[in-house]
């Protein structure tokens, strides 16, 4: 889509493997994974269960766990993974350039 732009959120470095981060633009959250293996991936930030956010939830491999009720994504899909998320979350394309972590919203 031409409306679509990336937008830096941090530090490639800024986020340990296996964990998330939290990223704000205008009104707008988000969350940036690492995984064990060093890839990255974003999701739109809140949980479809309850809006809690993710980024206070455990990473595992490619799984998020939301902290208010254990819900779980694959981060690489979106995909909801275990009760009591049933809605998948929106995920946004990452690149990173220069030790940046870009996605496009």
């Amino acid at each position: 889509m031409e409306n679509e732009i990336w937008i830096e959120a941090c530090e490639a470095e800024e986020i340990d493997a296996e964990d998330v981060m939290r990223f704000d633009y205008g009104d707008r959250t988000f969350a940036i994974y690492r995984t064990a293996k060093s890839e990255y991936y974003a999701t739109d930030g809140y949980c479809t269960h309850e809006r809690f956010h993710l980024s206070n939830g455990l990473v595992m491999g490619n799984v998020i766990e939301c902290p208010k009720h254990n819900g779980r994504f694959d981060v690489t899909t979106g995909e909801a993974k275990r009760a009591p998320v049933c809605v998948d979350l929106v995920t946004y394309p990452v690149k990173i350039e220069t030790g940046k972590v870009f996605i496009r919203i």
